[in-house]
């Protein structure tokens, strides 16, 4: 199953035309409601401890989602396409760069 699309085409291509987090915040708070934003938020925490080895249930204590979040990143994160462990080592490098 695909979810290609030109819309999505054209939403992919405003957000790599952003050039830093300001533009970020400006576009995605329009864009988004702010619940979306912290439920995208909350997932990304998710499978970043995820990645190092929490459990569910201190992931759901920590980050304030069910487990069945956690669980649905986890399969993402296992199974899925590699956007998260991607994301992930683009985070650990950037504060790597940044020590």
């Amino acid at each position: 199953m695909t979810i290609r699309s030109q819309s999505l085409d054209r939403l992919f291509d405003t957000i790599l035309c952003l050039k830093d987090r300001e533009e970020c915040y400006a576009y995605f708070q329009d864009l988004c409601t702010i619940k979306e934003l912290q439920d995208m938020a909350q997932r990304l925490d998710a499978a970043v401890l995820l990645s190092e080895g929490c459990s569910y249930q201190k992931i759901a204590e920590s980050v304030a989602i069910s487990t069945a979040t956690i669980s649905r990143v986890s399969r993402c994160l296992n199974y899925g396409t590699g956007g998260y462990q991607w994301a992930i080592e683009q985070l650990k490098e950037e504060e790597s760069q940044d020590k």
